[in-house]
């Protein structure tokens, strides 16, 4: 217990104080905690016989063994941790070989013991921490003047006071000024700060001091021993060890690996920040120069842009009252772009060197040569480093939503995913990729007047750091978009033909059929292709790696707890069933949460043969597209297998999702050139709350070179036009698809957002809130009668077509969809019904949009609207009773 009490007092408590903290908490970290917060500021030297709890009661608190485990987050309020903490019996070493956690009545392993670590996002915690001015020194090695880090530098971006108590030692250590000989023959030696944080140029550099500073010789008695920890360095030890590894001097104690990954991670941590900002003002340079271009040429594509990747709705300004045209033939100015590939490759080679250069000092049982003594004791500060500094570039790099970005930045996403098995497969570290990390909410700044006159400001900031994905969930996203990938460039080949017999003079020509066979595939397939399906299958291996790792380290229920938490696109996630809850809000939360599951899927949208004849052909599809798609089956095209491979990716995970719109996608599992969506109309619009439409997509083999085919299929069975670019025959007039004037399709341009651009054109463009604006030479008549009487009629098309038709009779494969969908904003559907009922004028429904009613009488409810209205209320009624009976 001396070592934990030394521990406190070098953090600044008295005897008293440390020792009271000891017997009341359970381990260094928890009572280092108590202490920063002042629960023994009232302890005096003589009372540490006592200690006292948080009711004023004084009680007599027997020894123990002090246990330093990993940093736990707090799942509970304080109040309830010191409830606990007075419950000895209670306490769980969840980290212990020596603990099976077994039920000991029958010898069943109990529920997962890590479900105390398994930590919420939920967290919130508030910080004060400290700005100091760095010391300037004076290298001699480099010939140069560098900073020192300062202790509020080392500790910043720590939330947790556990793991701020283990960075406070460990730095206050590394600063003393003496290190006295461990053979207590009275010599010491004067130790350096800077030798172990000095803020040198580079990575390299820093190392090649610190393992010349390190290894030190008493001058007194001539042994050997290490400035870092103080302990004597044994040559026999460093013989055996050379034997199958280099006896490097930096991987003798757990408080260099401490040190290491701190300065290191620190230096990767500025790097990044660094490079990102960059890269943020070259891209901001380079949209001015755009736009100024752009002014001096004609049209307004910058406009149409802005609309079409950030609108969901028509509320996004005057825009959409002018339809859905483009003025004007545009071509998108290129320069530049060479360059800044060029730029971004070298800062990730920058940044990637940088991380593998600190890789090597992780702790790693499995490294060559077997592991190391710093391998086998990771030093308490190690899990604080990777949490607050790792984290950061790792949940930036992990949030990039396009997984071609990904693969064309390989250089550090290789290393990237290296670090996370590294990680993973350490159980001192493999916690951490369940833990959520913890990001700045607030930052608040306090000045502080300088204390003397030969010393500068201190600030002081209070942050407030709120929980986030951890990184396995942020690696989950990146797995879906690489499981997509692998499928649009596997999903098109053609299946193996059924083997056939050789003969003689064949069997002796083919010596390695199979080698042949995947030669051919490798000659057939582009380097590009090659590129991105390799970097896929990486990313799916360090996933299953780690998942391997947690299963070993942790536990299987502590896997399966987490992997239950992830995003998924499985085929049953749109068939779990959510309530809508009482209250609209309670609808909405729930709607999102449903959706967000439900909004991609792959699926079987083939036919089954019908006839004997058919056997052996292409399967048909329920699809309006079917003879093009059977017309292309078997196909091999690299560049638009590429295409596919990398829309698809993007689209699994970045569909958009709100209770006003929504995008369902479903592909077929084995053609995943054939596509579906189901697009919700935005929000003030006559398509409002609950109007799914239908449409289906083919991606043809000129694509990408050529837009996709899109039919909308909502149409009443070809006799409802709801609006100007939505035909009753299934056309869209859209300038992406080629159908309509202005700025379309740029032939093989590599975007990645080029099927959601038209899905989320046709969903906030097409059906905006005054369609009638659409109808050639009408776009300036918004708001007049003939406007209204417009959106009247397309309101009593929307509720018998896309409200009860989709409800009678659900189009596959969105049966599951549309009856979730009606029932969850059944409460909110029900009130518009009525206020379109009141608004109606009466007038019979016109199937072409609104032509032939301008002049028409009123007919009270002759039209319908009523009596539809009645039925559909009747409809989602029995939705909300059936769900309530399960």
């Amino acid at each position: 217990m001396e070592n934990e009490i030394q521990q406190l007092m070098e953090m600044g408590a008295t005897a008293a104080q440390a020792r009271a903290a000891l017997r009341q908490y359970k381990d260094v970290m928890q009572a280092a905690e108590r202490y920063f917060e002042g629960k023994f500021d009232h302890i005096k030297e003589g009372d540490e016989d006592f200690v006292m709890l948080d009711d004023g009661e004084a009680t007599r608190k027997s020894r123990f063994s002090a246990t330093i485990s990993e940093p736990e987050d707090k799942m509970s309020s304080d109040d309830e941790e010191d409830d606990d903490d007075d419950n000895d019996g209670d306490y769980v070493d969840y980290d212990s070989d020596f603990d099976d956690s077994r039920d000991t009545s029958n010898g069943v392993p109990a529920v997962d013991p890590y479900s105390g670590i398994f930590f919420s996002k939920d967290r919130r915690e508030e910080v004060i921490e400290v700005e100091e001015e760095s010391e300037i020194i004076f290298i001699p090695e480099t010939n140069e003047r560098v900073k020192l880090m300062t202790q509020g530098q080392w500790m910043k971006g720590c939330p947790e006071g556990g793991e701020q108590s283990f960075l406070f030692g460990l730095y206050s250590h590394l600063s003393e000024p003496q290190c006295p000989c461990p053979h207590e023959c009275g010599a010491s030696i004067a130790k350096k700060k800077s030798d172990f944080f000095a803020l040198v140029a580079d990575f390299s550099t820093y190392i090649e001091r610190l393992g010349k500073a390190v290894q030190q010789k008493c001058p007194r008695c001539h042994s050997e021993f290490c400035l870092a920890c103080g302990e004597p360095i044994s040559q026999e030890k460093e013989r055996m060890m050379s034997a199958s590894t280099s006896s490097d001097p930096l991987f003798h104690c757990s408080n260099l690996q401490g040190v290491i990954l701190g300065v290191g991670l620190a230096m990767l941590e500025q790097m990044f920040i660094e490079k990102s900002q960059d890269a943020t003002d070259s891209k901001e340079q380079m949209t001015r120069n755009n736009k100024r271009r752009k002014t001096n040429g004609s049209g307004s594509h910058d406009a149409d842009d802005d609309n079409l990747h950030h609108g969901h709705g028509s509320a996004q300004g005057k825009k959409a009252k002018g339809g859905t045209g483009y003025a004007g033939d545009q071509k998108e100015d290129n320069t530049g772009q060479l360059e800044a590939q060029a730029a971004q490759r070298e800062k990730d080679e920058k940044i990637g060197k940088l991380l593998s250069a600190i890789r090597v000092y992780l702790p790693n049982l499995h490294r060559e040569g077997g592991g190391r003594t710093s391998d086998y004791l990771v030093h308490p500060t190690t899990l604080a480093h990777l949490r607050r500094r790792f984290n950061h570039v790792c949940s930036t790099l992990l949030r990039n939503d396009s997984l071609a970005d990904m693969s064309e930045r390989s250089v550090l996403y290789y290393e990237l995913l290296e670090w996370l098995e590294t990680i993973s497969n350490h159980e001192a570290l493999a916690s951490m990729m369940a833990m959520p990390i913890m990001v700045v909410a607030s930052v608040k700044v306090t000045a502080k007047k300088p204390t003397t006159k030969n010393t500068s400001g201190i600030r002081e900031r209070t942050i407030v750091y709120e929980g986030s994905s951890g990184p396995r969930e942020l690696l989950e996203a990146i797995a879906i978009q690489a499981q997509a990938a692998l499928k649009g460039l596997e999903g098109t080949k053609a299946p193996d033909a059924a083997p056939e017999e050789l003969t003689e003079e064949q069997k002796r020509m083919t010596v390695d059929p199979k080698g042949k066979v995947e030669q051919q595939f490798t000659q057939n397939t582009s380097d590009e292709n090659q590129k991105l399906l390799h970097f896929c299958r990486r990313i799916l291996a360090t996933v299953n790696a780690i998942d391997r790792s947690l299963r070993d380290t942790k536990g299987d229920a502590f896997v399966n707890r987490l992997q239950s938490s992830l995003p998924n696109i499985t085929a049953s996630s749109p068939h779990i069933h959510v309530e809508a809850g009482t209250t609209e809000e309670s609808a909405r939360k729930a709607y999102v949460e449903w959706a967000t599951r439900a909004r991609f899927e792959y699926c079987d949208l083939s036919v089954q043969a019908q006839s004997n004849d058919e056997e052996g052909q292409p399967p048909h599809y329920k699809f309006f597209y079917d003879n093009e798609a059977r017309m292309l089956a078997n196909s091999d095209i690299p560049k638009r297998s590429l295409a596919i491979a990398k829309e698809l990716a993007i689209l699994t995970t970045n569909l958009p999702v709100a209770w006003d719109s929504s995008i369902f996608l479903r592909v077929d599992e084995t053609r995943v050139d054939v596509i579906k969506a189901l697009i919700t109309g935005p929000e003030g619009t006559p398509c409002v709350i609950a109007s799914p439409y239908l449409f289906d997509i083919f991606l043809g083999p000129s694509y990408n070179q050529s837009p996709p085919n899109v039919k909308y299929m909502t149409t009443n069975g070809g006799k409802f036009r709801f609006n100007p670019n939505l035909y009753a025959d299934g056309k869209v007039c859209l300038s992406l698809l080629g159908t309509w004037s202005g700025p379309g399709w740029v032939s093989g341009k590599s975007t990645l957002l080029q099927i959601e651009q038209v899905l989320i054109s046709i969903q906030s463009m097409i059906l905006c809130d005054e369609p009638y604006l659409n109808e050639p030479g009408w776009a300036s008549s918004g708001g007049t009668p003939q406007s209204q009487t417009y959106s009247a009629n397309v309101r009593r098309m929307v509720v018998k077509s896309a409200m009860l038709g989709n409800l009678k009779t659900p189009p596959e494969p969105f049966s599951d969809i549309i009856h979730t969908h009606f029932r969850l904003k059944a409460k909110s559907l029900s009130a518009q019904l009525d206020d379109w009922l009141n608004q109606d004028d009466g007038k019979p429904t016109s199937g072409d949009g609104g032509y032939s009613i301008s002049n028409a009488e009123a007919g009270g409810s002759a039209n319908g609207l009523k009596k539809d209205i009645e039925e559909l209320k009747g409809m989602l009624k029995q939705l909300e009773v059936s769900a309530g009976g399960r």
